[in-house]
């Protein structure tokens, strides 16, 4: 169900347009998000920390690719990892970043 917008509700006359630089690096991080295992990563981690493999194990592809995409992510500043022992835990930088891919799979289903 979709709720009709008035087009003056999402408009903030006092708002300052967003500088070039910050619109490249939101073109960055939206890159980022694009492949659907790194998707899913972001949606495992907005449960919990992960380590590599159990993000194997929930998503059911290799290591390597795992260790690839939380590369990408990692250097997008979507998750950040931090060693715990012999493993590496990787966790969501921040809500905001959950909260785009569950808005982007909400309004696909919504389709």
């Amino acid at each position: 169900m979709s709720v009709p917008i008035d087009k003056h509700e999402c408009r903030d006359e006092h708002l300052t347009p967003p500088s070039h630089h910050t619109l490249t690096l939101a073109g960055e991080l939206l890159r980022a998000l694009s492949a659907p295992v790194r998707i899913a990563i972001v949606l495992q981690l907005r449960e919990s920390e992960r380590c590599v493999h159990e993000l194997v194990g929930a998503l059911g592809v290799t290591q390597p690719l795992i260790s690839q995409h939380l590369r990408v992510l990692k250097s997008a500043g979507v998750v950040r990892g931090e060693r715990s022992g012999r493993e590496v835990l990787y966790r969501l930088a921040d809500d905001h970043l959950a909260h785009i891919v569950v808005d982007a799979i909400a309004h696909v289903q919504e389709g």
